[in-house]
């Protein structure tokens, strides 16, 4: 995999240094294409440590936005990128950038840059953690298993279990983060069941549980932190309220009326623009997202968005800490959308 990885780049340099990239650039092909960029944690502390697919530096995203400034990318707020691609009016090399959750470090590590750099950014925010002011359940279990990865877990004393897990290696902590995970969904725990949970988890893993609340490391922004992010000019879109995308109708609708009302009511406007939380779609999901007035939902499949794409399952492409700056500036010019990858498949034609 480290090796294919390195070909990789050899490949893009190479065809930088041939001036490949600078054709695609300035090519018909690129402007006809809009690349969103998709962003989740900038981290406050280790978090880009513990989960390098999801969290990055706030210097590494200095460094992006610098390359999207050299680049001479023109940075679209979504709505308007949406609209100017299936109007076949996209100017040269278009970007839009997103974020997705809405954990605190955004309104902490990522506004402060944003606001330097002067680019239009949405948020899809999911909203139910921004109310209840707790850590965020999922995100913290797998932070805490990783923060304990020296000890040896007994699951006993929290799902009933007769267990140990030696938390040392990734596998151990996925395996452990399965387990609790069930056990809360089968027992249906509500929000404050969850937190006496991973307060427990903490203790016994020997994890400053306070600390990190004290940090807010694994919360989400608050309803002021909201308000004071829309009037700094951040797009604020739906990402449903409790982070799920239920297979049933009404259901699924509830999610974006609650999510629609919440954001509303944080910054007055109606949001219109939706992303699958943790990219989980279904084809079903498309004539509900329309019955709900959905303009545009995002994936997160990789590659350049086009007027063929469907404006309900638009591609995007994941930055992180695992992608190199000869990699992210590829995509800018769309060299990297030529390249083979996997492509992942909706819920309904999953095997």
């Amino acid at each position: 995999m480290k090796m294919l990885k390195t070909f990789k780049q050899l490949t893009l340099k190479s065809l930088k240094t041939s001036g490949v990239s600078t054709l695609v650039r300035d090519s018909r092909w690129r402007r006809d294409r809009l690349l969103i960029l998709a962003y989740h944690g900038i981290s406050i502390n280790d978090e880009h440590i513990w989960n390098s697919s999801q969290y990055m530096s706030a210097e590494v995203l200095r460094q992006r936005f610098e390359l999207l400034r050299k680049s001479k990318c023109t940075v679209l707020p979504l709505d308007e990128a949406v609209k100017r691609l299936y109007a076949n009016d996209l100017p040269d090399r278009a970007v839009a950038v997103t974020f997705d959750d809405g954990t605190s470090d955004f309104h902490r590590m990522a506004f402060p840059l944003i606001q330097e750099f002067g680019f239009p950014v949405t948020l899809y925010l999911t909203t139910f953690y921004t109310h209840f002011q707790r850590a965020v359940f999922d995100l913290m279990l797998s932070y805490l298993l990783w923060k304990g990865r020296h000890e040896v877990l007994n699951l006993h004393p929290l799902t009933g279990k007769d267990s140990r897990i030696n938390l040392h290696d990734d596998a151990s902590q996925r395996k452990a983060l399965v387990e609790i995970t069930t056990f809360a969904r089968a027992r249906k725990l509500s929000a404050e069941d969850k937190e006496t949970l991973l307060v427990s988890l903490a203790g016994q893993l020997n994890v400053d549980y306070d600390a990190i609340n004290e940090q807010r490391l694994m919360h989400n922004v608050t309803p002021n932190e909201v308000k004071t992010l829309a009037v700094g000019g951040i797009d604020v879109q739906l990402h449903t309220h409790r982070h799920r995308t239920p297979l049933d109708r009404e259901l699924f609708l509830r999610e974006i009326e609650d999510n629609r009302k919440s954001i509303q009511e944080m910054t007055g406007k109606r949001a219109d623009h939706f992303c699958y939380p943790s990219g989980d779609y279904d084809l079903a999901f498309l004539p509900w997202l329309k019955e709900a007035g959905v303009v545009s939902a995002t994936t997160c499949e990789t590659g350049l968005a086009s007027r063929s794409s469907n404006p309900l399952l638009l591609p995007r492409m994941l930055d992180n800490m695992q992608l190199s700056s000869i990699e992210f500036e590829s995509w800018l010019t769309g060299v990297s959308a030529a390249l083979p990858r996997r492509a992942r498949k909706p819920r309904e034609e999953a095997a």
